[in-house]
């Protein structure tokens, strides 16, 4: 297990920088929905949202980004996730340029791409079933380590890699701007097997240079 520490140095691009955080679904304060499962330390590590309609009512209902950020993952990524969205996220607190990444699994649809700058409250995809594998839900996760991307068996299950999702928006949803833009590391996923060697950013593909805000 790989211990939870701060990304430095390396490759960077920039995006949008978060002028605050809101909920995922029900925007701005997920109006209409519930956690049906919260965060848990060693357990549950994020958040289920669920329609307070029931059943799968809330089936293709819209997920959105909780703050301005960069996608930095959207795919079906299968092994019970199904279709994925991670987004990084630049904040300023206490002085301080601080990251996170957001994650918005099972979705029914993705609807965004890698590489593009999404601002707080744009649609990103819609509530699935992680291809018919569970009811209609929003797994939302919200990490401090830059490296996890989809190999969470690969880091600490607590606090030292994820926040709660929950009391991380409540404390944060405005925040003060100094500047519309600011500069995210990238490429800083560890591969989802230990075994998989590090191989360095095939740049022939299209979008792995991360665009500026304007692009």
């Amino acid at each position: 297990m790989i211990a939870a520490t701060p990304v430095a140095g390396g490759e960077k691009a920039p995006t949008l920088l978060a002028d605050g955080f809101d909920f995922p679904v029900g925007k701005p304060d997920g109006d209409g929905y519930y956690k049906a499962r919260g965060y848990r330390p060693n357990g549950h590590l994020g958040e289920d949202w669920n329609g307070k309609r029931g059943g799968d009512s809330d089936l293709g209902d819209p997920v959105y980004a909780c703050g301005n950020g960069a996608v930095v993952f959207a795919e079906n990524f299968g092994r019970g996730w199904g279709n994925v969205v991670i987004i990084r996220h630049v904040y300023e607190e206490g002085g301080t340029q601080k990251y996170v990444d957001s994650l918005y699994g099972h979705l029914g649809a993705i609807m965004v791409r890698y590489g593009i700058h999404v601002r707080r409250g744009q649609q990103i995809g819609t509530i699935g079933t992680g291809g018919g594998l569970y009811d209609a839900h929003l797994h939302f996760e919200i990490r401090k380590d830059l490296r996890v991307g989809m190999a969470r068996h690969r880091f600490p299950h607590d606090d030292r890699t994820y926040w709660s999702p929950t009391d991380f928006i409540a404390a944060r949803r405005t925040l003060t701007a100094s500047a519309k833009s600011a500069m995210i590391p990238i490429f800083t996923f560890v591969p989802y097997k230990e075994t998989t060697p590090v191989a360095a950013p095939d740049k022939r593909k299209p979008g792995l240079s991360v665009p500026g805000p304007g692009g």
